[in-house]
């Protein structure tokens, strides 16, 4: 009979134990809505140790509680970022904990605040990646992305901040997910600046965009198309693979994209550039000529064949791409102020080679042939320069370029006319 007593009695101390944790967790949540999220934060952290062998919906209401009073701090500016991401890996809980119990008392309360707090994570992954803070923004990324596992441009976003992170095994990670998602990139995106921060933010649908530019909480709406992201990760999958000493997982990769997508120019050029890694030069010029006979009149792979040339070192392969580009694109700048950057480019050993050379009568003869080659590459950069600046008189970094073309050749006249313009 004491036996059952103490049973009893073990039952009722942890039924007051349930019934006091949960009591904290309501006084906590009273002190986020009074403006306090940090006593509530204290509040829950001398139960915290308690949750894991509570019922689920003590644990749910413990984490919908702590993922809104972490965010509380971070709109009041204290550790946003570090706040935000705990916030949401605390509403992630709630998912977690309610999808196995089959309840989801919290969880739907809590997505009310996943949009808010999702365009505060991608806020400050920017800002984070402007600031070249790259694994923070990786982090944050990815947050937005779990919060939001349809939107995922922000796992496109995480891979990329890690590569720039030199984090190339999370990268990977990543990528490797997106290739199982046939992650594309291709689609409509839609922008529009929100008025209360001034910051664009991206919306999955037009319909909500439009609701809320119609609403008056958004303005300035624009669309943009997304072009394939396919080459890029597979060839930075490739490339991951190559520099770990696995060549062989490298190549299977390209190979194996090219096969599910074969329509995709971007993986073609994925596979090129992993040739010219690889310096499998056969290959690689066997791939240009391919692709540039199967897409002649393609603006944009025109123009990367450009920049693939241009790392191969084949400056006249480069120049012609640009031109052919240029002739079916006349007001495209971009194709212009690359064509008069390789044209720069080719100055410097030049410059290098007069450096070298003495002041003997058969020195001072090449000192000036060489001279003479320099000015009349100078001079064929202007007509490029020129047209840049009459397609766009705003690109001031171009003006400047040609400022500098002007200097260099001694044209006085010309270099006081533009620089007249730019005051």
């Amino acid at each position: 009979m004491k036996k059952n007593y103490t049973i009893i009695g073990m039952l009722l101390l942890f039924a007051g134990t349930i019934q006091a944790q949960k009591s904290q967790i309501k006084s906590a949540e009273k002190e986020v809505n009074s403006g306090n999220p940090q006593d509530a934060l204290i509040i829950l952290k001398s139960i915290e140790y308690q949750v894991y062998n509570s019922k689920d919906e003590e644990k749910a209401l413990f984490y919908y509680v702590q993922g809104n009073a972490l965010l509380g701090l971070a709109n009041k500016n204290v550790d946003e970022g570090k706040n935000l991401t705990l916030a949401a890996q605390s509403f992630q809980e709630i998912n977690k904990v309610e999808s196995e119990s089959g309840k989801t008392n919290f969880y739907g309360q809590a997505k009310s605040t996943f949009k808010s707090l999702k365009e505060k994570l991608i806020k400050n992954a920017v800002s984070n990646s402007l600031q070249k803070k790259h694994i923070e923004s990786a982090t944050m990324f990815y947050e937005a992305y779990l919060l939001d596992q349809k939107d995922t441009i922000n796992l496109y976003n995480t891979a990329c901040a890690f590569v720039n992170g030199k984090d190339f095994i999370s990268a990977l990670k990543h990528y490797e997910t997106l290739k199982s998602l046939n992650f594309s990139g291709i689609g409509n995106y839609y922008y529009a600046v929100n008025k209360a921060t001034n910051i664009e933010e991206r919306f999955l649908k037009m319909y909500d965009r439009d609701n809320s530019v119609s609403s008056g909480t958004h303005e300035k709406p624009r669309n943009v198309i997304g072009v394939s992201k396919r080459g890029e990760i597979y060839k930075n999958i490739a490339l991951i693979y190559f520099q770990n000493g696995d060549k062989l997982k490298a190549k299977n990769a390209i190979l194996d994209a090219r096969n599910k997508n074969p329509e995709d120019n971007s993986l073609a050029l994925a596979e090129a550039e992993l040739c010219l890694e690889s310096k499998d030069y056969v290959t690689y010029k066997k791939l240009v000529g391919t692709i540039s006979k199967n897409n002649p009149n393609d603006l944009d792979l025109l123009f990367n064949l450009g920049i693939l040339s241009t790392k191969a070192n084949n400056t006249i392969e480069a120049e012609n791409f640009y031109l052919k580009a240029i002739a079916i694109a006349p007001k495209d700048t971009k194709s212009y102020v690359n064509l008069s950057i390789l044209k720069l480019e080719s100055v410097k050993p030049i410059n290098e080679d007069m450096d070298k050379l003495g002041t003997s009568p058969v020195e001072m003869k090449k000192y000036d042939l060489l001279k003479s080659k320099k000015e009349e590459i100078y001079k064929s950069t202007i007509p490029y320069l020129k047209k840049v600046i009459e397609i766009d008189p705003n690109d001031i970094e171009t003006s400047q370029s040609l400022l500098s073309v002007y200097n260099a050749l001694e044209m006085t006249t010309e270099y006081n006319e533009l620089k007249a313009k730019l005051s």
